[in-house]
């Protein structure tokens, strides 16, 4: 599925080395994360699987943000703890730096390890596995 008519939009408004580094994320999440829906949501593209948030990025001063809303379980040490919760981030301000077979594996992850956001206020906060987590 190709990424939505918003997010194409929200690429498009970046500069060009904004621009370059969305782009490429947003083909590997579209080609990773095929049944996923994509859509801008708080501002920023995001990939969800059954309406769990499990993928994004987001226009930064300096560079582009990639989040993963589970990351901090896929046991990967490139990939940086962000926030109260599990998710990582890692930051490019280039497109040259982004390692494309590691953006791979980690949308795989995603989609693989997923902690359960999409019900963090029934859970009043707390988070649930909805997948076993390897190396939590």
């Amino acid at each position: 599925m190709a990424a939505s008519d918003d997010i194409t939009a929200y690429d498009v408004s970046q500069d060009a080395d904004r621009r370059a580094i969305c782009e490429r994320l947003s083909a590997v999440f579209d080609e990773e994360l095929p049944d996923a829906e994509s859509k801008v949501w708080h501002g920023h593209p995001v990939w969800f699987l059954a309406g769990n948030p499990v993928a994004g990025y987001a226009a930064r001063k300096v560079g582009v943000q990639l989040l993963f809303w589970s990351g901090q379980s896929f046991g990967e040490s490139d990939l940086k703890p962000e926030g109260t919760f599990k998710a990582a981030e890692a930051r490019y301000s280039s497109a040259d730096e982004i390692d494309e077979d590691a953006v791979r594996r980690w949308a795989a992850k995603a989609r693989d390890i997923q902690w359960d956001y999409k019900n963090i206020r029934a859970t009043k906060g707390r988070l649930v596995a909805l997948t076993p987590m390897p190396f939590d």
